[in-house]
């Protein structure tokens, strides 16, 4: 932590987090900055939004939340450094899309959404009030990645709709303060200076890296990675490149409210994470494209936000991790989702070490090329969903949300899982390299991916050798 004079006024920063400097990486190999671009719409049906209160409310969570306050700059030094502005007073406009079509109104968002926000000492993130066709009005929002993360986005959503409703209805209760960014910044950055903790998850980490070396598998029946050996002459390669041309689109599949519940009863009958039996179905999915595969590794998403410092301070707390399983076929497929839970809770322990620090820790113990790896995609299930936003007193509204491409990505797939805000049902969000990904191999991807999950969970004694057969 040090003291950086700016344009005149003193201002106290530090150190980017080891999450943050995941995303530093990333935009930096990129060299796009819109890459790290978040944009997300959330609409209410209700005619008469008092834009004006609204505004207000938006004012008092930038107020609250000290991570949208956030700025990136570099020091003398040419280091990236954070500080938390002491105000944000810039001008909220509201623009009126309600004689448009909607889905024109969407893709201009989505232009939007494409406008790159900068690390040179001004604001991370854009709102914009936005009146929709049919009566649906709420909030655009873009921030940059290494200030919020999904489930930040979600409590700052959270906080200024319930601050409006408490504000405009009757019987409705004032939203709670989120906790201080600052406050868990300090905790992260005292992780980091060689405490007790880093020295258990690095022992951690590094016992995985006396395991023989991974596999890569591919997302879809074209196998990347037997392609690599023959351009490279090597029989022996096993890693294979995540990433190719950087242009990129999100298709999006709604799984049926019928199957939805399905899985969700699953879940709570037999006790097991949803992400669990997601990753199942993947690394299924993934082993039927690579033959039968049985050492499979999935990169998972991690949170960290077990307390409640962490799940109320905002910011970006997502580390990602490899999620890697050797599973027989003979395993039936309710306990293969218990190897798999066990590996999440073993990884969920050890998830504050520092995943670049690792990526190369594991290049250099397996000399694999530069740019390759073993996961062909991540994997992010987002738990909260947008109707729990009401929140128990808040009059009952029908919802739209959005997530806007920004149109870059650093991985062939990225699959999100969120929850629809009118039903509570699934939605899977593919966001895919769209000249290196083909939409036939996204949609031949979630077909297998479902047809793996509901094989399972109808029959969860029968094995993965006989669900891959009959796949």
């Amino acid at each position: 932590m040090k003291e950086l004079n700016l344009n005149g006024a003193v201002v106290q920063t530090y150190p980017l987090t080891a999450a943050q400097r995941v995303h530093y990486y990333t935009v930096s190999a990129c060299g796009r900055d819109e890459l790290l671009n978040i944009a997300t719409g959330f609409y209410i049906e209700f005619a008469d939004v008092d834009f004006d209160t609204l505004r207000e409310c938006i004012y008092d969570g930038y107020n609250k939340f000290e991570s949208m306050r956030l700025r990136i700059v570099k020091d003398e030094e040419g280091n990236p450094v954070q500080f938390i502005a002491p105000t944000e007073d810039r001008e909220i406009k509201l623009v009126d899309f309600s004689s448009w079509r909607e889905e024109d109104a969407h893709e201009e968002m989505k232009r939007w959404s494409r406008i790159p926000l900068y690390m040179n000492g001004g604001p991370m993130n854009e709102i914009v009030m936005i009146r929709l066709p049919g009566g649906y009005n709420g909030l655009y929002m873009k921030v940059h990645h290494m200030t919020m993360d999904s489930s930040a986005i979600i409590s700052f959503y959270s906080y200024v709709l319930n601050l409006y409703c408490y504000k405009k209805f009757e019987n409705i209760e004032a939203p709670k303060s989120p906790k201080s960014y600052l406050a868990q910044l300090k905790l992260d950055l005292a992780y980091e200076a060689g405490s007790p903790a880093l020295e258990r998850d690095r022992k951690f980490w590094l016992e995985k890296l006396e395991e023989p070396e991974p596999i890569y598998t591919p997302f879809s029946p074209r196998n990347r990675l037997l392609e690599l050996r023959e351009q490279m002459g090597n029989p022996n390669l096993r890693s294979c490149y995540a990433t190719g041309d950087i242009e990129a689109d999100i298709k999006v599949y709604d799984l049926e409210d019928e199957p939805s519940k399905q899985l969700l009863e699953f879940s709570r009958n037999y006790r097991i994470p949803i992400a669990s039996i997601l990753l199942l179905g993947l690394r299924t999915t993934f082993s039927k494209f690579a033959g039968g595969e049985k050492d499979v590794s999935v990169k998972n998403a991690v949170a960290r936000r077990g307390t409640l410092l962490e799940s109320q301070s905002g910011g970006t707390r997502i580390h990602f991790w490899p999620l890697r399983t050797v599973i027989e076929p003979e395993t039936t497929f309710l306990d293969a989702l218990k190897i798999i839970q066990a590996k999440e809770n073993a990884l969920l322990r050890h998830a504050n070490y520092d995943p670049i620090r690792y990526m190369a820790e594991t290049a250099e113990h397996y000399g694999i090329p530069q740019g390759t790896g073993y996961e062909c995609t991540t994997l992010t299930y987002q738990p909260m969903s947008a109707a729990s936003l009401k929140g128990h007193a808040i009059p009952d509204m029908n919802f739209k949300s959005m997530w806007y491409s920004n149109g870059v990505a650093m991985q062939h797939i990225y699959i999100t899982v969120m929850h629809r805000p009118t039903d509570n049902g699934f939605g899977f969000h593919f966001e895919y390299e769209k000249n290196s990904v083909s939409l036939d191999e996204i949609e031949k991807l979630y077909y297998y991916l479902c047809r793996a999950i509901f094989r399972g969970i109808q029959n969860p004694n029968q094995t993965i050798g006989e669900i891959l057969e009959w796949m």
